[in-house]
């Protein structure tokens, strides 16, 4: 019974989706991509200029010098939940790009017990069956430079599949917006996520969800919503690159999320909530960095009712030779738990090395 508890648990907030806007709909489009951007707590909107671009702000996409390709892997919840990412962007001329991206986030070979136990009570172990819950994000990304010097836009069409075995899927569609402006060595950027409000339509199997309806009697008795809307995000950031010696690099960047609801964020309110992050990369002669970076301030109220701030530091290095970078982060999802931090690698290339 433990594992029906479990299915069940796993399938539940997916069947109770209302019709209305979610705080936390398609958040697996939210955990980032790109270990060295990981390592700096995702504070990466002013300063991305390489095929990654096409998830932070797709305005930095125009930077591309030639074709470049990216693969990233990580594991969470002590390697439950796989998510995978590969991407390939390239310039059209000197003043626009292209770039397409996936992203899988799922959980594979989850129990099915939802028939364990027969019409007349008895256990069949036969009866188990296996299925995956699995998320996909599909991005097409493109960028050009405006008229003003240093200033650059990008915008990204979004395909949504989720697919939680045979039990129920859905399709969305949602854009987000980017801009870039460069001036000297200071970099703003800005991005807005689901800027015209992601829409997912669901698919439900009626007699899946009558297995369910029936697994535990007096409970999940109501048919589900099968629409949902994604609220736009803010992302805002600002970086400055400073050299010294010659060989020695620093990049700094403090953005600003923000969301359109009430949470635990730094500064919240009933209309909207803010969050810093700050992102600092260090590096020698092109070949090496170490990163660092702080993210997720949260107000958390303790069991007397009191309020504690707390935040999450990352960590990352990286190294790059004739156009391969390769790159790790210790992070996390954002549940500050340092049980469940991850290893996360990512790997580009330039495409240019093999001409």
């Amino acid at each position: 019974m433990q594992a029906l508890k479990l299915v069940l648990t796993i399938l539940t907030p997916f069947f109770l989706v209302s019709q209305t806007s979610r705080k936390y709909s398609n958040e697996f489009m939210n955990i980032g991509v790109d270990a060295s951007a990981l390592g700096m707590s995702n504070a990466v909107v002013a300063s991305t200029a390489d095929v990654n671009s096409g998830y932070w702000n797709p305005a930095g996409l125009v930077h591309l010098e030639d074709n470049q390709i990216a693969f990233m892997h990580s594991s969470y919840f002590a390697n439950i939940a796989n998510y995978n990412y590969m991407a390939f962007a390239m310039p059209l001329d000197e003043q626009s790009a292209i770039g397409i991206s996936l992203i899988r986030f799922g959980v594979d070979d989850i129990l099915d017990t939802t028939k364990l136990i027969d019409q007349q009570g008895v256990v069949n172990y036969d009866r188990i069956n296996l299925f995956s819950a699995a998320d996909y994000g599909l991005t097409f990304s493109y960028a050009r430079k405006l008229p003003i010097t240093g200033l650059n836009y990008g915008v990204n069409a979004k395909i949504i599949r989720r697919i939680i075995g045979d039990f129920a899927s859905s399709w969305g569609f949602g854009l987000d917006v980017g801009i870039q402006f460069k001036s000297n060595n200071w970099n703003f950027g800005l991005m807005a996520r689901d800027i015209t409000t992601t829409f997912n339509a669901w698919a439900i199997d009626a007699d899946r969800l009558k297995d369910i309806q029936d697994a535990i009697p007096g409970q999940n008795q109501e048919p589900p919503e099968t629409t949902e809307l994604t609220l736009p995000k803010l992302q805002f950031g600002v970086s400055k690159f400073f050299t010294f010696r010659y060989d020695y690099t620093l990049s700094a960047e403090l953005d600003l999320v923000t969301r359109f609801e009430q949470n635990n964020d730094l500064i919240s309110s009933s209309i909207v909530s803010i969050n810093p992050a700050l992102g600092l990369e260090f590096g020698y002669s092109d070949l090496v960095f170490l990163r660092a970076g702080l993210g997720n301030f949260q107000n958390e109220l303790q069991i007397d009712n009191s309020e504690s701030l707390t935040f999450q530091p990352n960590f990352g290095v990286g190294f790059k030779y004739n156009g391969i970078c390769l790159d790790y982060a210790f992070t996390d999802i954002g549940d500050q738990s340092a049980a469940l931090y991850s290893n996360v690698f990512s790997l580009k290339i330039d495409l240019s090395i093999f001409r």
